[in-house]
């Protein structure tokens, strides 16, 4: 009966935020603006009384109006569900609106707005067993610093001795560690999907995804191997060290988002001796450069599941690539999951809805069955 109210709950909850102005739940605590209205628009308002000029990027830059009591507003057109980056740009100085709450994203400090989807509930926090996100601090020799993740624990973790399967989750370029819960609410997706018996309890490892070792040059952004090595050498065996961790490859998943998502196959198809389940959101196979000799059907004994997918409003160039590599596993023979978000571009949207769709398969006996 809980969990059947909860759904309702949830159900109402999209219903109200479509049809009435809201406070953007991306704000900054006790913030009324920015506001998201029925129609997806957003209301924007800024008290820069001294200014002369107040405009808005997001994904283009418009002009706010001062009104007669020295506050800038601008209402803009309708805005895709989503989240989306933005900042202000008061007297020629670009900024972040005090009204937003900070992300990290495009290699640097933005605002940020969350224009709410219809059900949209699988993403939002609910009334269920919350796990643990851990900052946690390891030393990397390869590298000479301190680096660090964030670690998702399941409901539970700090109780009895379990051991749990990990899933090692990647983000995009300009991105860090935290996006994934910040922006990405991975960890309310998956404290969901545990509660309702949709996914197997499982570890969820955030790293900072860039990695400079002495003596190695990258030949691109698509060059790996520095990072590679902090994740086999270091990162994977301070995991299991550490936390109580299954650690055959049965039990061990790699999957990340755009620049991740490449990551994660260069990594998996090098490794494959340690991992059996594989996915890339927005950016799969290992690089632009993606031949169909790099794939033959051993894959579909190397891994239990292969995902992929992309947005259906991702740029003609990112939806192609995915596409592409789509059809080259199709020809090799090579089982996997090709889902398609639609309505989404190359945006945390599509991102969440690829997890909510991979994370119920990971780790699952029978294995889900490819196509």
């Amino acid at each position: 009966m809980k969990k059947i109210t909860v759904t309702v709950m949830t159900v109402m909850l999209s219903t109200a935020m479509s049809m009435a102005q809201q406070s953007a739940i991306t704000n900054a605590p006790g913030k009324e603006y920015p506001k998201v209205n029925p129609d997806r628009s957003v209301t924007f308002r800024v008290d820069a009384p001294s200014a002369k000029s107040v405009s808005v990027d997001l994904g283009g830059r418009q002009a706010l109006q001062k009104n007669s009591e020295g506050v800038w507003e601008l209402t803009t057109k309708p805005i895709d569900p989503g989240f989306h980056y933005y900042s202000l740009t008061i007297d020629g100085a670009r900024t972040t609106d005090p009204g937003s709450q900070v992300f990290f994203g495009s290699g640097h400090e933005s605002s940020g707005i969350e224009i709410p989807e219809e059900c949209m509930g699988y993403y939002l926090e609910r009334d269920v067993p919350h796990g643990e996100v851990r900052i946690q601090k390891y030393e990397s020799k390869l590298t000479g610093e301190t680096r660090e993740c964030y670690i998702y624990l399941p409901a539970g973790y700090n109780e009895g001795n379990r051991k749990y399967p990990v899933l090692y989750l990647l983000h995009g370029a300009g991105e860090d560690q935290t996006g994934w819960t910040k922006q990405g609410f991975m960890n309310n997706i998956m404290d969901n999907l545990i509660d309702e018996g949709s996914a197997v309890p499982m570890i969820v490892v955030m790293d900072h995804g860039v990695a400079t070792i002495p003596g190695i040059q990258s030949a691109s952004m698509f060059d790996f191997t520095a990072y590679e090595k902090v994740v086999i050498e270091e990162l994977i065996p301070f995991i299991d060290g550490n936390f109580r961790t299954l650690t055959d490859r049965n039990h061990r998943a790699i999957a990340g988002l755009s620049l991740g998502g490449f990551q994660s196959f260069t990594i998996a198809m090098n490794n494959r001796s340690l991992f059996a389940w594989l996915g890339g959101f927005s950016g799969s196979g290992k690089g632009p450069g993606t031949t169909a000799d790099l794939y033959d059907d051993s894959m579909n004994s190397d891994f239990n599941l292969i995902f992929i997918s992309t947005g259906t409003k991702e740029s003609a160039q990112m939806y192609a690539t995915v596409k592409n590599f789509h059809d080259i596993l199709v020809n090799a023979g090579v089982k996997h999951i090709f889902f398609q978000s639609t309505g989404t571009g190359h945006e945390w949207l599509t991102w969440r809805r690829s997890l909510y769709r991979l994370a119920p398969m990971l780790f699952k006996t029978p294995m889900p069955q490819s196509r």
